[in-house]
């Protein structure tokens, strides 16, 4: 740290370091204001300060009239990512260690928008179909999927759930499309308040956000967005030699 650094971060640092190398275990109770105070000599403003800080990145959690705790990390779950010529990807890529997978769906047909008129080179005003998948694992959810297609390529398919047994190419291919390639974009960003409660994530958890479109040719026929937490889940890509 630098000498002109605000005096918490000392706090904030030690703390971090004990619980990234198991010396504050996981549920073990961390110091409360009072006891850093005395242990580092900083005021109680830049205890609570320190406090909220570890709290804000998912690695501490308040018990209401209890003190701070830290916080279970999470195994990390691969979330694969399949080539193109893989046919048979889908949600039970989740499964691990022998959870139940389900999901919800919903489909609709809405105007395409800037944004997804962009993604999908199309008018503003073209409608698209848009399905909306939460999958769950033991009956909590751990993906959410938004799925937007051309309304003139699916508008056979709004009353027809996806079963998971294929992969989107495959599912693509179905009214004789020729998917030639895929293209993902990953990012980690903050989460939005909705995907905060359904996904039940801590304080300070970012969540990996996966773009994805196929594509006929010089046409993209479908675009997702698959959302998970970024503390459960690691993407796995597997690429063809």
């Amino acid at each position: 740290m630098s000498s002109s650094d605000p005096v918490y971060l000392r706090v904030v640092d030690d703390l971090r370091r004990q619980i990234v190398d198991g010396s504050l275990a996981p549920g073990a109770p961390v110091p409360s204001r009072a006891q850093l105070t005395r242990k580092y000599g900083v005021g109680e403003t830049a205890a609570r300060h320190a406090l909220r800080v570890l709290a804000a990145e998912g690695l501490i959690y308040a018990r209401i009239g209890a003190g701070h705790y830290v916080r279970a990390r999470p195994a990390l779950t691969a979330l694969n990512r399949w080539p193109p010529r893989d046919h048979h990807a889908s949600p039970a890529d989740l499964r691990d260690r022998g959870s139940r997978l389900t999901y919800t769906r919903r489909a609709e047909r809405v105007p395409a928008g800037r944004a997804l008129a962009d993604r999908l080179h199309l008018p503003e005003s073209a409608l698209v179909v848009h399905t909306r998948y939460v999958f769950q694992s033991d009956g909590r959810p751990v993906r959410l999927v938004s799925s937007y297609e051309p309304a003139d390529l699916a508008d056979h398919r709004l009353d027809r759930p996806w079963e998971g047994t294929d992969g989107r190419p495959a599912r693509l291919s179905a009214p004789g499309l020729k998917i030639t390639r895929v293209v993902e974009s990953v990012r980690a960003r903050v989460p939005e308040p909705a995907e905060s409660d359904i996904l039940d994530l801590a304080a300070g958890v970012c969540v990996l956000h996966v773009e994805r479109t196929h594509w006929a040719g010089d046409r993209p026929v479908e675009t997702s967005d698959t959302v998970v937490s970024a503390d459960r889940f690691h993407l796995l890509y597997t690429l063809p030699a």
